[in-house]
């Protein structure tokens, strides 16, 4: 009776976690009519309804709901210490998933993984691009990338690259039809090119700072994106001005394809930090990507970690 509750128990998390017995039958490989028939045995058992189901979703109830919120974790832990006591016997394997802005991905994220995943075979890394500060426990990602300053106080958070700054920047044929901005007001005046936030639903507002002044511009422009790239590109394509990480837009400022203004607003911002739960069991696998992840900016800085002098 023990095994039958424990399986049926992980439909029910399966369910919960999916909202959807579809989805949820096709990851526990079982058929969609038998994993319904589990949980109506569980819900009979138990004497009270774990689950709303309509034509078109399925959602927890209350009971459901906090059933749910207190397995889930659990059954993560135990399938991570499985996936632990397995690589003792063999090289670091298994998945994980980090979510992170499309410019942490390619600047950081990539390039210094690129050898671990050469050296490690075993170990698979899934990289989703998120603006939104997501629930990684909810959407079981294994880690997340955040500023330092963003990052939860239940989190463990490993530097992964240094301070950073924005820049507005535009072309400077662009700037021959419209004078450049000299506070952030007069962007009210310009053609701005947009970042549209996927999990909040709306557009980012530029943030700025001079001083103790703090202001937060939503502008307005022909374009909207998700994309940090796009943005850049369609602002070297002379429509308008963009709202990009510093570095990234450096090169083309050299070579005089993209005129830099409001400098002055653009302060320094804490640089990325990866995050996970500070509960989450640490396997072999995971240790080595947060290993290669760390950022190691100086040589005490260097010292103190005991960072490779590779990193």
């Amino acid at each position: 009776m023990a095994n039958d509750n424990l399986h049926d128990l992980r439909a029910f998390v399966a369910v919960a976690r999916e909202r959807s017995f579809t989805q949820a039958a096709a990851k526990l490989s079982v058929s969609q009519s038998a994993l319904s028939h589990t949980i109506r045995g569980l819900e009979e058992r138990l004497g009270i309804r774990l689950l709303t189901r309509t034509t078109r979703s399925v959602s927890p109830t209350v009971a459901g709901e906090r059933l749910f919120q207190n397995l889930g974790p659990r059954f993560e832990e135990i399938e991570a210490e499985l996936t632990a006591l397995g690589e003792l016997r063999q090289q670091p394997a298994g998945t994980i998933r980090i979510t992170a802005t499309d410019y942490v991905a390619n600047t950081i994220l990539w390039p210094k993984l690129q050898k671990l995943l050469r050296d490690y075979p075993e170990i698979k890394v899934e990289i989703a691009i998120e603006y939104g500060l997501i629930d990684i426990v909810a959407e079981r990602y294994d880690a997340g990338v955040r500023s330092g300053d963003q990052v939860a106080k239940d989190m463990i958070a490993v530097r992964i690259g240094p301070d950073g700054r924005m820049a507005v920047v535009g072309t400077p044929p662009y700037f021959t039809r419209r004078p450049a901005p000299r506070t952030p007001r007069e962007l009210t005046e310009h053609n701005c090119i947009n970042l549209r936030l996927p999990t909040r639903g709306g557009l980012y507002a530029w943030e700025f700072e001079k001083g103790k002044r703090k202001l937060n511009a939503h502008v307005e422009g022909q374009l909207i994106f998700n994309d940090t790239y796009q943005m850049l590109n369609a602002s070297l394509a002379g429509f308008g001005l963009a709202y990009v990480p510093q570095d990234l837009a450096q090169p083309y400022i050299a070579r005089n394809r993209l005129k830099r203004v409001l400098d002055d607003w653009c302060p320094p911002f804490s640089g990325p930090h990866l995050y996970y739960p500070s509960r989450r069991q640490i396997t072999p696998a995971f240790a080595l990507v947060v290993e290669a992840l760390r950022y190691c900016g100086q040589q005490k800085r260097r010292r103190e970690l005991n960072c490779p002098q590779d990193y």
